[in-house]
């Protein structure tokens, strides 16, 4: 198992996207941060959606996705939002 696949929410699928755009490690997907990494999956997959973002967000802070806050979920649905336009 990959250090990626380690992280909650991560799977085989989101381990080979982050690491196809540069995102190799715990460590790097943290330091990129939840937004930034989601940009850049965006950009290589246009089709990742807000879900993607969420599995990021939580991956991140050791929570499952669905265990985000609702402010925390009205955040990150609004950067999506902003990036279709």
């Amino acid at each position: 198992m990959s250090e990626l696949m380690s992280m909650m929410n991560i799977g085989r699928e989101m381990e080979r996207k982050l690491t196809a755009v540069g995102i190799d490690s715990p460590e790097k997907l943290a330091e990129t941060g939840a937004k930034q990494a989601f940009v850049k999956l965006k950009e290589k997959y246009p089709h990742v959606c807000l879900v993607h973002l969420y599995t990021l967000e939580g991956a991140i802070h050791h929570l499952k996705y669905n265990r985000l806050s609702e402010e925390k979920k009205k955040e990150l649905k609004e950067f999506s939002d902003f990036l279709k336009k």
